[in-house]
């Protein structure tokens, strides 16, 4: 079983900077690939960005490249998300979520096993 706490949401001007954390129970972190995902109302969950258990690979959505970076530190089990130059459309709440995965990243909403409880970003114009 594997809990996960996020943290670091708030309120933010368009241009300006965030960064999340999610730290995670267990003591085989670098087992599971981890996911950030967002959720804004009336849309479904989308996958923002993913890292492998090394940290090695690691995935963007085209809308976030260049501009969003994730990250983790296995010894403190803890993944981060560092959000720059922010937009309104990334306005969301954002979700951490981890997958067994020794080998590899995934992509797929539906093959991530846990989930924290959310964290709302709020982006003003």
């Amino acid at each position: 079983q594997v809990q996960l706490v996020e943290s670091g949401g708030g309120l933010v001007q368009a241009g300006g900077s965030l960064r999340l954390s999610c730290a995670a129970s267990g003591r085989t972190f670098s087992s599971y690939a981890m996911g950030w995902f967002r959720q804004a109302p009336g849309k479904e969950r989308e996958l923002v960005a993913a890292i492998s258990g090394s940290g090695i690979s690691t995935y963007y959505r085209a809308s976030v490249k260049g501009r969003f970076t994730i990250s983790r530190v296995n010894a403190k089990n803890t993944v981060y998300l560092q959000m720059n130059s922010l937009k309104p459309e990334d306005t969301a709440v954002y979700y951490c979520a981890a997958v067994f995965a020794p080998n590899g990243l995934s992509t797929e909403v539906n093959e991530y096993d846990y989930w924290g409880q959310g964290t709302q970003v709020t982006v003003s114009s």
